[in-house]
C-alpha cells in the first residue's frame, strides 16, 4: 500500500511540471577583476529583501556562471563571497521576466599589517556561524598526499584506526561540494580524495533533510565534513593505482580513479590484499556478526602495504584478507534534478588467535582465575548502496527521495579452551567449546520528503515519510564439553534464528512567520515499529540420532513500539544572533508478547516532554559562540528485550529483559570559536554534558556455587548478564584547542587539552556499583608547512586515567598512556623519496610486569619518474623492529583481564604506484 502511495506522489510531482506557469530565473557570471577569468565555486546566496529567513544558495560552475530558477516576483539581495576576494552585495527586483545580472567582478581582498599589504592572507581556521572552516592553503602537504593527510594537520581534527574525529566527536559523513561522497563511510572518503583538489574543509553538525528545509533543529544531527574543491582542480581525471608484492606470499593491490566534470563526479575504488588493510563501516557489520563463542578483543596494528594509505580503516583483530570495490556518483541531471549515490562491496576472511588471562576481583569471587585460548575464522560478504534524488519541481515545491540498501552474509567457525581455577579451594572447571554459524541479513530503508512554500513569505509545509525493513536468518552448531570436579556436561546443539522488523514513520511540519525576524513551527511525528524474533534450539542425541527442542534456549517473541510526538517551535534571526527552540510532547507505547515457551505480555506507556534549544551569537566575523540543548528517548532493541539464553559460550551466558523501559537522554553543549587573521591563529573551546535517565546497562551475576537465577541453572563460575534500567548515568567533556604558526620551523603547532568524566552505574551480584572514570588528555601536534617536497608531522598525546568503583575497590586503577609518533615524507633528490613513520605506545602505572612500551616503525625508499613524477617504485619495510603486538589490559567492575591476539609482524613489499592527475 505504501509503495503505491509513494509512487502516486512521485508521478503527481512529475505531472505537475506541465502545469507550472512561465518561470522566471536569475543568472550571472562571476569573474576575477584582474585577469577576467571565471571564478569557480563562488558562494552565491539569494535573499528575499523582506524576509531574511527565506533564502537559497548555490555555487558558480566551471565557467563562473550561476542560475536560480524558478523565482517569484519580489525584491532580492544577492550575496557573493569567495575566499581571498572581497564580498559583494547586489540589490535588485524581479518583475515579469527573468533577470540577467551580467558580469560580476570580484577583486582580491587585502589586509593592512603594520604598513604592509598582505594579499589574500591564509587564515588557518574561521568560525562561520555553526561551521568551522579550514583553509587548505594554510596547511602544506606533498603532491601525493590524501585528504586524510591534510586534515590530520588541522586543529581539532584527528584520524586514526578508529576513524575520524572532529572536536572529539566521530565524523559520520563526508560531502564533496555539498554532495554526499560514499554515504556514511567518512574514512573511506577521506582516504580516496587527493589533498591537491581541496580548497576548504568545513566541519559542522548536519541537520536532517527536513530540518534543513524548515530551519528548525529536530536534534537529529551528524558530525559532517564538507570538502570544497579547488578551482582548476575540480575538472579532470585523477587518482592512484598501486600493486605491491613480497617474497613470502603477501600482497597489496588497489587504487582509486575519480572523474570530475562540472556537477558530475564519478569515483571508483578497489583493493585486494592480505596485509590487514580493511574497510568496514558500522553498516557493514549491523546485519550479521560471527559466532565466535568468545568475546571480540582489540588487536594489534595492521600493516599498511603498497599504496596502502588508501582504503584502510579501523582494524579487526587478527589477520585479514580483504577484497573490496566501491562506486560513487554525483550529478545534476537538469537544473531541477540533483542526484548522488554509491555502492560498496567487500569480502573479508579473518583469522584470529587469542589468549586471555582474567582475575576476578569481586569480594565473593576473589581468587577465581579464568584462562582461555581460542581460534576463530570469519568470512564476510557485505553489499551496501544508497541513492539521493532532489527534485526542485518549481519555485515552491521540492521532493527528495533517499533509498538505502545493505546485505550481509557471514560464515564463522571458532574453538576455545577455557579453564577456571580457584586459588582458595580445589575448584577447577575446564571447557572445550566449538561453534559454527552461518548468518545473512538485509536492510532496506526509504525516505520521501516533500516541501511546499506558500505565497506568504516564511509559510511552508513539509511532509516526510520513512519506511524501513530488515531481516536476518541464521543457524548454528554448538559442541561443548564442560568438566568440573565432579560433573561432566556435554552439549550438542543446533539452533535456528530468524528476526525481522518493519518501521514506518512520518513527520509533518508547518511553519508560519511571526513579525519580520521570527518564525514558528508546528509539528507532528508518529512512528510505528514491529519486530519479531524467533530462536529454536535442539539438543542432538548422536546415539538415537534424534533431536529434542530445548525450551530454555527456545523463544518466540514479538515487539511493537508506537511513538507519537507533537510540538511547537520558534526561531528568531538577526544579523549577529539566531535562536531556535522547540518543545515536543511525546507519548510512546511499548508492547512485548512472548509466545513460547510460555505466553507472557508486557504493555508499558511513557510520556515525556522533549525540548530542543540552540543559540548562536556572532561577536565579530571571527568570533562566535553556540549553545545547544537536546533531549531524546530511545526504545530498547528486540535483542535486549527477548528473554532467551545465548549459550554460545556456556561459561558466559546472556539473556534479555522484557521489562526494560525506554531511556531518556539530555545533552547540553557550549562551543566557542575564534580566529585571528593577522596572526593566523585559531582557538576552539567546547564543553559538553550528557545525562541519561533509565540508562540501559548490564547486571552481572557470577555463580559462587551451583545455583538457579531466573529459572536458568548456573554452575559455579558461570557468569550471567542481562540488561536493566538504572538512573545516575552522566558524562562530562571539555576540550580546548589552539593552533598557531611556528615561523622559525615554517610549521604549524596545534595544542589540545581535554578532560572527560563518566559516571556509569551497573549491578554486580544484585548490588549497585558506580564506576567513575576520569580521563585527562594533553596533545601537541607539530606539522610542517614548508613546501610540496617535504612533509612531516610530530605528535605526542598524554592520557591520565583514574578509575574508581564504589563497590569493587579492587578494580580502582590510575595509569598513564603516552602515544607519540613521527611521520616524514621527503622528496630529497632527483625523484628519490624517503618515507618513515615511528610510533610509541607506552603504559605506566599498571601492575608489575604489565607496564609496557611498544615501538612500531615503518620506512620506505622510492623513486618517482615520468611527467609530474606520476610513477613511483618503492621498497617498504613494515614493523622493522618486529615489536608489533596486541597486549591489552581491560579493567571492569568484576575482573581484570589481560589479552593478546595474533598480529601481522615484520614484512616487506615492493610497490609500484601510478598517480593520475589530468586536470583541465
Amino acid at each position: 500500500m505504501f509503495k503505491r502511495i509513494a509512487t502516486a506522489v512521485f508521478f503527481f510531482c512529475l505531472i505537475s511540471i506541465s502545469a507550472t506557469a512561465q518561470q522566471r530565473s536569475i543568472s550571472g557570471i562571476v569573474l576575477d577583476s584582474a585577469n577576467k577569468s571565471p571564478l569557480i565555486g563562488v558562494s552565491i546566496r539569494l535573499l528575499q529583501a523582506r524576509d531574511s529567513l527565506n533564502q537559497r544558495g548555490t555555487v558558480t560552475d566551471t565557467d563562473g556562471k550561476f542560475n536560480f530558477s524558478p523565482v517569484r516576483s519580489t525584491h532580492y539581495t544577492l550575496v557573493i563571497s569567495y575566499v581571498g576576494y572581497t564580498s559583494r552585495e547586489i540589490k535588485f527586483e524581479v518583475n515579469d521576466g527573468s533577470v540577467d545580472l551580467g558580469t560580476i567582478s570580484l577583486g582580491e581582498s587585502s589586509t593592512m599589517l603594520n604598513g604592509v599589504v598582505v594579499q589574500g592572507a591564509s587564515i588557518q581556521v574561521e568560525q562561520k556561524g555553526d561551521t568551522i572552516q579550514y583553509n587548505a592553503n594554510a596547511f602544506k602537504v606533498t603532491r601525493d598526499a590524501t585528504a586524510e593527510d591534510l586534515i590530520g594537520k588541522m586543529p581539532g581534527i584527528t584520524s586514526d584506526n578508529t576513524g575520524i574525529k572532529a572536536q572529539g566527536e566521530a565524523v559520520q559523513k563526508v560531502l564533496v561540494d555539498g554532495k554526499e561522497f560514499f554515504g556514511d563511510d567518512a574514512t573511506l572518503a577521506m582516504k580516496n580524495l587527493p589533498a591537491e583538489i581541496i580548497e576548504k574543509v568545513e566541519v559542522f553538525d548536519r541537520m536532517s533533510e527536513q530540518s534543513q528545509l524548515t530551519g528548525f533543529d529536530d536534534g537529529q544531527t551528524q558530525k559532517t565534513i564538507n570538502i570544497v574543491t579547488r578551482k582548476g582542480r575540480n575538472q579532470g581525471v585523477f587518482g592512484r593505482l598501486y600493486a605491491g608484492v613480497s617474497n613470502d606470499g603477501l600482497y597489496a593491490t588497489g587504487g582509486n580513479v575519480n572523474s570530475f566534470k562540472g556537477a558530475r563526479k564519478l569515483s571508483v575504488i578497489g583493493q585486494s590484499n592480505n596485509v590487514n588493510q580493511q574497510n568496514f563501516s558500522n553498516e557493514d557489520l549491523l546485519g550479521v556478526m560471527g559466532s565466535s563463542g568468545g568475546g571480540n578483543r582489540g588487536g594489534g596494528r595492521g600493516g599498511r602495504g603498497g599504496g596502502g594509505n588508501n582504503f584502510s580503516i579501523g582494524q579487526q583483530s587478527g589477520i585479514s584478507t580483504t577484497h573490496a570495490v566501491g562506486l560513487n556518483y554525483i550529478d545534476e541531471w537538469s537544473k531541477k534534478i540533483k542526484v548522488s549515490g554509491s555502492y560498496f562491496f567487500n569480502n573479508t576472511i579473518n583469522e584470529r588467535l587469542s589468549v586471555i588471562d582474567r582475575q576476578y576481583i569481586t569480594s565473593r569471587d576473589s581468587g577465581l582465575v579464568y584462562q582461555e585460548d581460542s581460534r576463530a575464522n570469519n568470512r564476510n560478504f557485505n553489499h551496501r548502496a544508497n541513492f539521493r534524488l532532489e527534485y526542485q519541481i518549481d519555485s515552491v515545491n521540492t521532493l527528495i527521495l533517499t533509498p538505502r540498501f545493505s546485505f550481509q552474509n557471514n560464515n564463522a567457525r571458532s574453538r576455545l579452551f577455557g579453564n577456571y581455577e580457584s586459588q582458595s579451594d580445589a575448584f577447577e572447571r575446564a571447557l572445550d567449546n566449538a561453534n559454527r554459524s552461518e548468518n545473512e541479513g538485509y536492510n532496506f530503508a526509504n525516505s520521501i520528503l516533500f516541501r511546499h512554500r506558500f505565497a506568504k513569505r516564511g509559510r511552508s509545509l513539509s511532509v516526510n515519510v520513512t519506511t524501513e525493513m530488515n531481516q536476518s536468518d541464521g543457524n548454528g552448531i554448538l559442541s561443548s564439553t564442560d568438566v568440573s570436579v565432579d560433573t561432566t556436561m556435554i552439549v550438542n546443539q543446533n539452533s535456528d534464528n530468524t528476526s525481522e522488523s518493519y518501521v514506518i514513520s512520518s513527520s509533518i511540519d508547518y511553519t508560519e512567520p511571526v513579525g519580520k525576524r521570527g518564525q514558528i513551527q508546528i509539528s507532528y511525528s508518529p512512528s510505528f515499529r514491529k519486530s519479531d524474533s524467533d530462536k529454536l534450539t535442539y539438543n542432538n542425541d548422536p546415539e538415537s540420532n534424534t533431536q529434542t527442542l530445548d525450551s530454555l534456549l527456545t523463544n518466540t517473541f514479538d515487539n511493537t513500539y508506537i511513538n507519537q510526538r507533537g510540538g511547537i517551535g520558534y526561531r528568531y534571526n538577526v544579523k549577529k544572533f539566531n535562536f531556535n527552540s522547540t518543545v515536543n510532547f511525546q507519548h510512546a507505547q511499548l508492547k512485548s508478547d512472548q509466545l513460547f515457551p510460555y505466553e507472557a505480555s508486557v504493555d508499558r506507556s511513557f510520556t515525556n516532554v522533549v525540548p530542543q534549544f540552540s543559540m548562536n551569537y556572532k561577536f565579530t566575523n571571527t568570533r562566535n559562540i553556540r549553545v545547544q540543548y537536546r533531549s531524546s528517548s530511545n526504545a530498547p532493541s528486540i535483542s535486549q528485550l527477548q528473554n532467551v539464553v545465548d549459550n554460545r559460550n556456556p561459561l558466559f551466558l546472556r539473556t534479555g529483559n522484557p521489562n526494560l523501559a525506554q531511556d531518556f537522554n539530555q545533552n547540553i553543549s557550549v562551543r566557542y570559536g575564534s580566529s585571528n587573521i593577522e596572526k593566523s591563529t585559531s582557538l576552539l573551546m567546547l564543553v559538553n554534558a550528557n545525562f541519561v535517565n533509565d540508562y540501559i546497562t548490564n547486571t552481572s551475576i557470577i555463580a559462587g556455587n551451583d545455583t538457579t537465577v531466573n529459572d536458568i541453572p548456573l554452575a559455579r563460575g558461570t557468569q550471567l548478564s542481562y540488561p536493566v534500567n538504572v538512573d545516575g548515568y552522566y558524562s562530562l567533556r571539555g576540550l580546548v584547542t589552539y593552533g598557531f604558526p611556528l615561523k622559525v620551523l615554517k610549521s604549524n603547532m596545534n595544542v589540545s587539552s581535554g578532560i572527560n568524566f563518566n559516571n556509569q552505574p551497573a549491578l554486580i551480584n544484585q548490588q549497585r556499583n558506580v564506576a567513575k572514570n576520569y580521563a585527562l588528555n594533553q596533545s601537541v601536534v607539530l606539522s610542517s608547512n614548508i613546501n610540496e617536497r617535504i612533509d612531516f608531522t610530530v605528535s605526542t598525546n598524554a592520557n591520565y586515567t583514574i578509575v574508581k568503583n564504589s563497590l569493587q575497590r579492587q578494580a580502582n586503577n590510575n595509569y598513564w598512556n603516552f602515544v607519540s609518533s613521527a611521520r616524514l615524507n621527503w622528496l630529497f633528490w632527483k625523484g628519490f623519496v624517503f618515507t618513515t613513520n615511528v610510533s610509541n605506545n607506552a603504559y605506566l602505572g599498571l601492575s608489575a610486569g604489565l607496564d609496557q612500551s611498544i615501538w612500531y616503525w615503518n620506512a620506505g625508499l622510492g623513486y618517482k619518474f615520468l611527467k609530474n613524477e606520476a610513477l613511483e617504485v618503492k621498497f617498504n619495510a613494515f614493523d622493522i623492529l618486529n615489536r608489533n603486538n596486541s597486549i591489552r589490559r581491560e579493567i571492569t567492575e568484576t575482573y581484570i583481564e589481560d589479552s593478546q591476539v595474533n598480529v601481522l609482524q615484520r614484512y616487506y613489499l615492493l610497490t609500484v604506484t601510478y598517480r593520475l592527475s589530468q586536470f583541465k
